[in-house]
């Protein structure tokens, strides 16, 4: 096990995210576009079993979750998860947590910022996806260049409208479907169509997780915030039980609720993406414009996950930087605690991955893919991390405690690993692969290559030096 001075040499960061803003922050981080626009393609492969499907990758991210914070109490690092895979399994693991996660979540804002641009059409339907995608970045940018303080508070402020949004969503779909005010639409959509609950067979159904694992992706922000919230250990686990909870019962009602009122042979099957349902339900709910109301509170989610994935892949760089294994001036904070020249690093290949809309119509699918299957590979070190974190800490000593340890971390393997293969075998999603494991590779060969040099500055940022002293 690596010495606890790598989690030490991550200070200087300022401590001035509140409780509500840490939790407002995860919701934010799991809520975005996948949600509202990739849920039409999970309805489409898995017509009414959806619900099964969002609920087995709500299973998965629970276990992950949970996992991560029991770590995130113990090492509250900005690091988070690339720190606890460097200390309980190697530093090769540690080096390939952070860069993959880096990667996956720059290619994910990249994504966010297209469906952003995509939404924009609703209003502005001769507009270019592209322009509205790197305005969208630069706006992004700028707010994490400033406070973290500044940044909880205007995460919080978009993640209420969204977390409202959907919330009010779910009331009026379920006045539709109970005829309140309007003919009940009943719940016919769910079981009487051709094919009934399961029209593309388990094998729609189990291609449908894989949107819905996509759709949690962001929930780790939880562990990554620990390193600069007031209280990690009083804040971290008040923010894993409201979050595990209220994301799992938006997503399995707020699925239930378009699975109902949209009859599944109207979304089509495939990854391409054209318009949210939650905006085909609300455009025939009878509410004056609704449906562009919801499009605003699309476009507000879709920039509310940008901001977290910025936070996330500037934490990453700056957690790189302090363990030697990146430059040192992505190591250094401004004035306002921020690692500025990580957010600028991250901020340029983010409006590189966005201004992939100018070239290719499926640029959303294709960011997707590679996006999900580094998140799946950092969500397995995760629990391969906390296995390794059990061996070293007693669960009576731990002040938040995963459940049935370690029966849920070998399930949740289970299925990422089986999901991984599908995305493999599948023509929809294989490009995953054909990105994800030669930049594996690529990192696993750059590790070896520059051992000798991360040695030397591992040796130069010594556990017992002083976060000042790393920024020089």
């Amino acid at each position: 096990m690596q010495d606890t001075g790598d989690i030490a040499r991550e200070g200087g960061l300022h401590k001035d995210l509140t409780k509500g803003q840490v939790i407002m922050i995860s919701l934010g981080g799991a809520i975005g576009t996948t949600l509202f626009l990739s849920s039409g393609v999970a309805l489409g492969y898995a017509g009414p079993s959806v619900l099964i499907s969002y609920a087995i990758a709500g299973f998965i991210a629970v276990v992950m979750v949970f996992s991560l914070s029991e770590m995130a109490v113990v090492h509250p690092s900005a690091g988070s998860f690339g720190t606890y895979a460097e200390t309980y399994l190697n530093p090769l693991a540690g080096f390939v947590v952070r860069y993959t996660y880096w990667l996956a979540q720059v290619i994910a804002t990249g994504f966010e910022a297209v469906a952003a641009g995509i939404y924009m059409t609703w209003w502005f339907p001769a507009s270019p996806v592209w322009l509205w995608s790197l305005g969208f970045a630069v706006i992004v940018l700028y707010v994490n260049a400033r406070s973290v303080g500044n940044f909880g508070t205007v995460e919080y402020a978009f993640s209420f409208i969204k977390v409202t949004a959907i919330v009010l969503f779910i009331i009026l779909g379920l006045a539709q479907i109970l005829g309140v005010g309007s003919p009940a639409v009943g719940l016919g959509n769910l079981y009487a169509l051709p094919g009934g609950v399961f029209p593309h067979g388990l094998h729609g159904m189990w291609m449908a997780v894989i949107l819905g694992v996509l759709s949690f992706v962001g929930i780790e922000v939880i562990a990554v915030t620990s390193g600069e919230a007031v209280d990690p250990k009083t804040t971290i686990p008040a923010a894993l039980r409201t979050t595990a909870l209220r994301i799992f019962l938006f997503y399995v009602l707020a699925m239930a609720v378009v699975a109902a009122l949209i009859p599944w042979p109207q979304i089509g099957s495939g990854v391409a993406v054209t318009q949210s349902p939650f905006v085909k339900v609300l455009a025939h709910s009878g509410v004056p414009e609704a449906a562009g109301i919801m499009n605003f509170v699309i476009v507000s989610a879709a920039l509310s996950s940008m901001n977290t994935n910025v936070y996330l892949c500037s934490r990453m760089l700056f957690s790189l930087s302090r363990g030697g294994y990146a430059p040192r001036f992505l190591g250094r904070l401004n004035k306002a605690g921020s690692p500025l020249a990580a957010t600028l690093l991250s901020g340029g290949c983010i409006l590189m991955a966005a201004g992939l809309a100018k070239f290719t119509p499926k640029a959303y699918s294709y960011l997707q893919g590679v996006a999900l299957f580094g998140a799946l590979t950092v969500w397995v070190l995760i629990l391969v991390s906390h296995i390794a974190f059990r061996r070293v800490h007693k669960a009576a000593d731990l002040p938040v405690r995963m459940p049935w340890f370690p029966v849920m971390q070998i399930a949740g393997l289970a299925l990422m690993a089986a999901l991984l293969v599908t995305m493999g075998l599948d023509a929809d999603w294989n490009l995953s692969w054909k990105v994800g494991i030669p930049w594996l590779i690529l990192l696993t060969l750059a590790y070896f290559v520059q051992k000798r040099t991360f040695a030397a500055r591992n040796g130069a940022l010594s556990p017992r030096a002083t976060p000042e002293a790393a920024l020089d």
